[in-house]
Order: C-alpha cells, then structure tokens, then sequence
C-alpha cells in the first residue's frame, strides 16, 4: 500500500515534485515557521495589542477586543468556579451572536473544549452528540432553549447558560427570563458572569492539547467527533493568513454568513480573534438585506460565504449596487460554486478578488486555495496550502494515481487532525499511513491546481450542509412500509452549485404508491432527521438495480432516472 514515502512510482512523483510550488504568490513561502502559543495565548496578546479595535459588530453594536476579553475572563472564571477542569466540553449551541464568541474565548482560557451544536439537529442527534463527546456545560440562546430542555434528562450536562438575543444590542431590553430544567443548574448569560472577578483566567495547554471536537459525518457513516489540537488548528489559522496576504492587528473586518457551529464559520471567527481583527456578526444566514446593509454601512474588507449565500446575492440589485473599493478578496468554500456565478461575481466585487477554496472539518478546515493574487483557475479549488502536501489515489489500492487522473484526495500536512473522538478503528481507517483520506474524488492538472469532481461516499451538499445518503438509507429501511431505498443527490435548478436529496423507494407488497405514503415516509424523516438532510423528492419503484450481494447499485440508480 503506497505511503507517499517508500516504493515511490512515477505516479507518486507526479505529486511529491509539488508541482504547484511554481505558481504560489510571491509571498507565499513553501514552509513557515509556527509560533508555539495556543488559542488562548494568542488572543491575549491580540486583546493587549489592540485592545480598543473592533472584535465583533453585532447590530450595529461595536464590541471592542478589550469587552471580549473582559467578559470572556468572567465567563471562564465561572465555568471553574462550577468545577471545569482541562479538556471538559463546552457545548455550544447558539447563533452567531456576541456570546456565543464569547464563550468560544471562555472555554480556552478555562482549559476546556468546545464543540458546536447546531440548531438544526433533531433531538436524536442532538442527545447522541452531547452524550459522545461528553459536554459538562451548554451554552445556548432564548430561541433555541427548547430542543436543549428536550434532550436533558437523558444527558449529564450539569450547567445551561441562556444568552439572549437582545444581548448586546443596542437599546433597553428586559433581561432574559431562564426557565428551569429539572436536575440541571439553567442560569443567563449575564447572571453567570455579574459576581465574577476580571482577573486574567489562562489555565495553561500544550499544543498538543485539544481546542475543538467538531461533528462531521466524515467519509463514512453517522456523526463523529473530530478532534483538533491546538497545533492543528493554529498552524491553520497561520497558513490561511500567511495565504491571505494578511498580518495580523491590521483592522482586517470580515463579514460571513458561515455559522459558528459549522467549522468554517468557527475557524474565521476563531481565526480572526486570535489575529486582533474584525468581524460583522450575522445571526441569520438567510436575510440577505441584513448583510447587504452590513457590508454598506460597515465596509468590510472581506466576505466569506458559502457559494448559494454568494449565489442569491447576486440576485439582489441592492448587492450589486454596493461599493466594493474596500472589499480585498471573497472566499467560497463548503461547496462548489458554478464557474459562470464566479465570473458574474467578479464583475460585481471586482476583478480576481474571488478565491474558492478546499477543506474538511478534519483539516481545521482549509487545506488547498487558489492564490490571493495569481492565477485562480475557475472550477478548481487551487494549490495546496504551505507544508500541505497532496496526492490522489485509487480508492480501492491506495496507489497514486497518474497526472490528469480522478483519484481520492489525500492531504498530510499540520493542520490535519489528531483523529475521531473515540472512534479509534474510524481515525485509523481515515489517517491510513499518516494521510488524512478525505472521501473526495477529484484530478490534479501539470500546474498543480486541484479539481473537486465527486464524492466517493455518494455525499450530498446541500446548501454547504453535508448530508450523507448512507445514513437517509438507513433512516428510511426503518419505516415499515419501505422494503428497498437508495438517497443520491442531483443539481438544484435554484440554487446552482448546490444539490437536492432525493429518495428512490421500493415499498413492501400491498403498500399503495400515493401521495399520501410520500407525506407519511417524508413525515417519519423528518422525526428522525435535520430538516436539510430530508429528500425533496420521493419516487416510488418496482425495483432498484443491485449488485450480486443486493448492494444497490447508486450509479447506476442516477443513470435510470436520468434516462427517464
């Protein structure tokens, strides 16, 4: 089996030449040196250094780094005071408003671990995160309360904390009114933190340390825990900035729609703290006139999104007519964005500021960027990051596979996790031979610019959400009336770039194939499952091809439907 070291072959030349090292900006070394200072320790330098900047812009209410810091110092002397210790999990399960960042600072200052819990879980997954990763503390919003309060008895979470909407905005609000769980300690936001010191809380970590378990569906099966150390995730925020052309305490303001509880969302926000720059809180990643406004009024120099934010932008006259003069480069990523949408963008923002760009939760998350300045190749997401390296291989030998061939995408390099929470048979079948194997299929051209192509595990992007068809399979075997059932995805002729679920169902004898067994199999799922995970179509077949063992055949599947 070929480990990118021993037993080279010409294939394996092809990408250990690192033929993409010739078309890295100027300023873009092939290694960097990394400072060995974690989360916490950077940030703290970022608060002393440029403690009266803008860190957060949340409705118009400009949070300084010296307000983050303050009240992130309070909040981790409450998560001690309540008995934290080093590498306890935080949860936390909020939009992208001030505590949530807040709290995201707390927990490295405490020694803990944080671990996003998006809104759009069931309580079924809700309850199977919170109990693997074992969160002692949750963090969550008034809005979001409720699917907290659903999961907690069968949970050991000790500790909720209910921040508020309202929090930080401008005006008079009443403060928020907690509810109480039975069993549990429910205290807001404000209350926890009213009777804490202001004292510096920096309880110390290795680089080795973890920083973040992130949930990804990863190349195979349900939800797992990635865990990322604090060398990971640093070296990453180092090498996207080194990319970016972007010191840090330079008055860099970013806005994005990502939310924290996805790793992308929760990298730039991480990445920007412990650089001493800005960011534009957006709550609501779908009103589009909210973030049309907030790049007018605030004038951020960047915006990152993923390409359907991006996409229904460009529909709006009012994006189309803002000055985007302070607007340095936009970033894409989580998804592909069609080349044509690329092109319109830039004549929108302007002219080569539009960068698309490759990563996975489990590589902290970017791994491969077209280059800030050079060349950006539409439909590739880029060159590999500095001492990133990548190879594409035959899934089925592992061996390199040659120039201009698909293959699955390899990435080795600092930023690459330590492996999946206690799913050590996963992280070994993941990291084979010290290369993290990403379930993406793509090629590599002569000038080292990777291409995205497919999915090795028939995974599904949706609106940048992964959804994993494997595990809809299995949700909808459980209804009775569904004997056979195959999920794939196919182009969303609204949304370009992104992809709708649908669900082929063969249904047990007697069953009659109506509108109203649709409503009930599509009822069940979405019991079961998150809303964006649901099939938007359902049809129902006599039969589905299948290979000699009675494995369905998805290709195949998609080839028939086609055809019809």
């Amino acid at each position: 089996m070929g480990d990118g070291v021993s037993g080279k072959t010409g294939a394996e030349d092809v990408y250990s030449s690192k033929p993409w090292l010739k078309h890295y900006d100027d300023h873009v070394p092939e290694h960097l040196e990394y400072e060995n200072k974690t989360f916490a320790e950077k940030f703290r330098e970022a608060a002393e250094r440029v403690g009266d900047d803008i860190a957060l812009i949340y409705m118009d209410n400009i949070i300084t780094f010296k307000e983050v810091d303050r009240l992130s110092d309070r909040l981790a002397a409450y998560l001690l005071q309540i008995g934290l210790k080093p590498d306890d999990v935080v949860g936390l399960h909020a939009l992208n408003i001030p505590a949530n960042y807040i709290a995201m600072v707390a927990a490295q200052k405490a020694g803990c671990v944080s671990t996003g819990l998006s809104p759009l879980l069931t309580p079924h997954e809700m309850e199977h995160q919170l109990n693997d990763c074992g969160a002692k503390v949750v963090l969550t919003m008034d809005l979001l309360f409720g699917a907290i309060a659903a999961v907690a008895d069968r949970c050991a979470f000790s500790t909720v904390i209910v921040a508020g909407t309202t929090d930080f905005m401008p005006g008079d609000f009443p403060p928020v009114q907690v509810q109480e769980i039975p069993g549990k300690t429910v205290v807001s936001f404000f209350d926890a933190i009213a009777d804490m010191p202001e004292d510096p809380v920096l309880v110390p970590r290795s680089m080795e340390d973890t920083i973040f378990i992130m949930y990804t569906g990863g190349t195979t099966g349900p939800s797992k825990g990635a865990v990322l150390t604090q060398r990971n995730f640093m070296a990453n925020c180092h090498q996207t900035l080194t990319w970016a052309d972007v010191p840090g305490f330079n008055g860099e303001v970013s806005i994005s729609a990502f939310p924290m509880f996805h790793m992308a969302g929760l990298a730039m926000a991480a990445g920007l703290l412990q650089g001493g720059m800005g960011q534009i809180c957006v709550p609501n990643p779908r009103d589009l006139d909210f973030i049309i406004e907030a790049i007018r009024k605030h004038r951020p120099t960047s915006i990152i999104n993923v390409p359907t934010i991006f996409f229904e932008l460009l529909k709006k006259p009012g994006f189309r007519e803002l000055d985007f003069s302070d607007v340095g480069y936009c970033i894409s990523g989580a998804a592909p964005m069609p080349p044509e949408s690329i092109l319109e963008m830039e004549k929108v923002v302007g002219e080569n500021k539009f960068i698309e760009l490759y990563g996975m939760t489990e590589t902290s998350p970017i791994s491969i960027s077209n280059p800030r300045y050079g060349r950006k190749k539409v439909g590739s997401v880029g060159l590999p990051y500095p001492d990133t390296e990548v190879k594409l291989t035959d899934p089925e030998t592992d061996e390199p596979v040659p120039l201009g061939e698909t293959g699955e995408i390899c990435v080795r390099g600092p930023q690459v996790m330590k492996g999946y929470f206690n799913r050590p048979e996963e992280t070994a079948h993941a990291l084979r031979g010290g290369w993290m194997h990403t379930g993406d299929l793509g090629y590599m051209d002569e000038d080292g610019y990777f291409y995205v192509v497919d999915r090795l595990k028939d995974m599904v992007i949706v609106s940048g959400y992964k959804v994993f068809t494997r595990e809809l399979d299995d949700e909808l075997m459980k209804h009775p009336d569904v004997d056979m059932a195959a999920c794939f995805g196919f182009p969303d002729p609204e949304r370009p770039g992104s992809e709708r679920v649908m669900a082929a169902v063969v249904l047990k004898p007697g069953i009659d194939k109506s509108e109203e067994e649709k409503e009930r199999i599509l009822a069940f799922l979405r019991q079961n499952v998150a809303p964006y995970k649901v099939p938007k179509v359902i049809e129902f077949y006599d039969t589905l091809p299948t290979s000699a063992v009675g494995k369905v055949l998805k290709r195949e599947l998609k080839t028939m439907i086609r055809g019809e």
